[in-house]
């Protein structure tokens, strides 16, 4: 099951990566991400604007995350003052970019339910600024 979901999450990925060189960022998946490196998973630069994403391919409508992993994201952000957004691919190919302000904190973990994602996410054209 596990080796199935970093399948599933490295395709999701790739994908964003695509999306992102499409509209003229060079994107790079970074290495060690998700594995106690503090770093997400893509950057994308493109001129001054910079961006992280920690993506997350989870059919489930509550996403659970590592209190560690988002606390690191956290830090990382605040260290390079690069904005960075959980990219969540849904079912049907959607993505929904949210930043970490939005996550509810638990006693273990972050979450974030599908419909506060709705509520709070940004299209990718609005992260864009198209």
């Amino acid at each position: 099951m596990v080796f199935g979901s970093k399948r599933k999450g490295s395709r999701a990925e790739n994908e964003l990566m695509k999306i992102l060189m499409n509209e003229g960022f060079c994107a790079i998946r970074a290495a060690g991400s998700g594995t106690g490196s503090p770093c997400p998973d893509i950057l994308a630069f493109r001129g001054i604007d910079q961006y992280g994403f920690e993506c997350k391919a989870v059919e489930n409508p509550n996403l659970q995350l590592r209190k560690e992993q988002i606390e690191d994201l956290i830090a990382w952000q605040e260290k390079t003052n690069i904005t960075t957004y959980i990219a969540w691919r849904i079912r049907g190919g959607e993505w929904l970019f949210v930043r970490t302000d939005y996550l509810k904190k638990n006693k273990m973990a972050y979450s974030l339910s599908l419909v506060d994602a709705r509520k709070y996410a940004l299209s990718l054209n609005q992260i864009l600024k198209k």
